[in-house]
């Protein structure tokens, strides 16, 4: 008599999940018309994270964010969904495609808010990367979602080196804002480091408040929200203890937008100045008028040598997003 074959290691593992809770008032964005960005992205995080350890059956680290597109706010006190499933693998990397949907208490009506795609890299007990169990596609939304995965990393590539080409120096006359802070131990997982979602809200938190002063400067009102973040790449950890140091940079504006560059540093409070890059971020902000329609934005003029460098950086950025189709949220939520 034959002997069954044992199924394969990926065969009794899900390639997707679902969470689902209410937000909460710490969720709530200044201005409390809206849950922030921030927390959004920390949810994107927590859900492709718990899909990737999942799949991987390791311990992940978050690698990459990409194409966070805010597509309409998200009402405080809402019941929440995220959705994230595999879409592709490498030898150790899994792509996760994350999507938030939220409802009002009493609908349960779940509308899709935020869609991107997020890299997880799998790591063994000696912390070097570790392979994962190969996925394949089994159905057509399985399918459609693999090839654009593919699809996304010749642009990706390059959104990575245009954006570690750029150098950011004291001599600019940009608008910006500078947080340090000690990272505390209870936003870290047990390896000890940061959670890539909590240093995404820092990234938000950064960016919004040099939004938030430009329009203060143009004497706007209302107040400025996230609508995009993207080639958010996570080149080293942060752990506790760590001095932490987020500077948000207003490199260019459109009539209706500004593009705030995000670049996250650490170093051991001992060695303030030996700081080592650990991610790196763009994000865009509007400011919303009535029936959705963005308002108006102050124009920056670049001044130095360097802001007209980085203004034409933001405008090469856009070009390379725009190559890139965003993933429809029916598509990920499709079986």
């Amino acid at each position: 008599m034959s002997t069954p074959t044992p199924p394969s290691r990926a065969a009794s593992r899900d390639d997707r999940i679902t969470l689902r809770f209410m937000s909460v008032p710490g969720d709530t964005a200044a201005g409390g018309r809206s849950v922030a960005a921030g927390s959004v992205m920390e949810w994107i995080d927590k859900a492709g994270y718990a899909c990737a350890v999942g799949w991987a059956g390791a311990y992940c680290v978050t690698a990459y964010v990409g194409n966070v597109r805010h597509r309409r706010p998200i009402p405080p006190g809402s019941l929440i969904e995220v959705d994230a499933r595999i879409i592709h693998t490498g030898r150790t990397s899994m792509h996760v495609v994350v999507t938030v949907s939220s409802s009002e208490v009493e609908r349960h009506d779940y509308r899709p808010a935020t869609t991107c795609v997020l890299i997880f890299v799998a790591k063994g007990a000696d912390g070097r990367p570790a392979a994962v169990p190969t996925w394949k596609p089994a159905s057509r939304s399985d399918r459609r979602l693999a090839e654009s995965a593919l699809e996304r990393i010749p642009a990706r590539t390059e959104i990575k080196r245009l954006m570690l080409e750029q150098e950011y120096t004291a001599s600019s006359s940009a608008p910006s804002v500078t947080m340090r802070f000690l990272v505390p131990p209870g936003v870290v997982n047990w390896g000890g480091k940061a959670h890539g979602g909590t240093v995404m809200r820092w990234i938000d938190e950064a960016a919004y408040a040099c939004a938030a002063a430009w329009m203060r400067d143009g004497d706007a009102s209302s107040e400025a929200i996230a609508v995009y973040s993207g080639g958010i790449h996570f080149f080293a950890p942060v752990r506790i203890g760590d001095l932490v140091e987020v500077e948000a940079r207003l490199i260019h504006t459109s009539a209706h937008s500004m593009h705030i560059s995000i670049r996250v540093s650490c170093a051991d409070p001992r060695t303030p100045h030996e700081q080592t890059l650990t991610t790196l971020c763009m994000s865009i902000f509007v400011v919303p008028g009535a029936a959705g329609v963005a308002l108006p934005v102050p124009e920056w003029h670049p001044v130095t040598d360097e802001d007209v460098r980085l203004d034409a950086h933001a405008r090469e950025l856009i070009a390379l997003r725009e190559q890139i189709v965003p993933i429809p949220a029916s598509l990920t939520l499709e079986a």
